[in-house]
């Protein structure tokens, strides 16, 4: 009798666990899990707007918090999927591009290539870094140097929006032209951009050099490896490799290349920062 007892409490309890399982396991709800979903769209300026607007806090490598009641909204084209890209995503919404500095890890799970979002930048810092335009919040140096950097993970999440799902086969990256590579205008217009360099040969491939090597045999400015290509300065451009990247110790191709990535700057060089391997390709020219 009491076998019987024990085999009939225990299906029910498989039963019950049962229903509740199937429970928990469709939620309903269209919230999404990160950021701020109380964010209304309004004021929504352009990325080439917000560079106008706070042109010469960029030039000069200054910083000013936002308190004017503005917002923007543009694509992931890039983020931290392969470690290259480090505490930082670029966003591009047609008509430039910006980068938001995040103290964060693992931000390409949440901020898939192809994820539109919408950044409200009232209480945010907006400055430079090289000349290179960032969103976050002050940091100051050992030096006592106080420039943008990386905000919190908890003001981050209180300031952004996901707008609806990501879609990477839309991230098509734009042309660079190196004809404009010494083209102020163009730089300050385009740094930031997911951007493709055609038909180049770097420099430094023999068969056995990797992109960024920890060995000593390289040169390093903060664990980057800035390596050249043919025919151009590397004053001008350089691929810019990070120790810690995911491919950092792969072979670098010998042949001519395609080469994608984000068109960064420091000062008056241009620096491609891959986000994956897979961002070189043998050239299609």
């Amino acid at each position: 009798m009491k076998k019987i007892q024990y085999i009939i409490m225990t299906l029910a309890c498989v039963l019950l666990a049962s229903c509740m399982a199937d429970d928990y396991a469709a939620p309903e709800t269209d919230e999404a899990p990160f950021g701020n979903n109380y964010i209304e769209e309004t004021n929504v300026i352009t990325i080439a707007q917000l560079k106008a607007k706070y042109a010469t806090v960029i030039a000069n490598d200054d910083m000013k918090q936002i308190t004017d009641d503005i917002q923007i909204k543009g694509v992931v084209v890039g983020n931290d999927i392969e470690g290259n890209i480090y505490n930082e995503v670029s966003i591009d919404d047609g008509t430039g591009a910006f980068i938001i500095c995040i103290a964060q890890g693992g931000l390409f799970g949440y901020l898939p290539v192809g994820q539109e979002i919408l950044v409200d930048l009232r209480g945010l810092y907006i400055g430079a870094y090289g000349g290179q335009g960032e969103i976050g919040t002050p940091y100051t140096s050992a030096s006592g140097s106080t420039y943008v950097s990386r905000m919190s993970r908890s003001i981050w999440n209180a300031h952004f929006k996901l707008l609806g799902e990501a879609h990477p086969e839309n991230v098509v990256p734009v042309e660079f032209d190196l004809n404009k590579v010494k083209d102020t205008k163009y730089m300050a217009e385009n740094c930031g951009r997911l951007m493709v360099l055609r038909n180049v040969r770097l420099t430094a491939a023999t068969g056995t050099a990797v992109y960024a090597p920890s060995d000593g045999s390289v040169q390093l400015t903060s664990n980057c490896a800035n390596r050249a290509f043919d025919g151009i300065g590397s004053g001008d451009l350089v691929l810019r490799t990070s120790t810690y990247a995911d491919f950092a110790n792969n072979v670098m191709p010998t042949g001519k290349i395609d080469v994608t990535g984000v068109f960064t700057r420091y000062r008056n060089t241009w620096q491609i920062l891959l986000r994956t391997l897979s961002d070189v390709q043998p050239a299609t020219e």
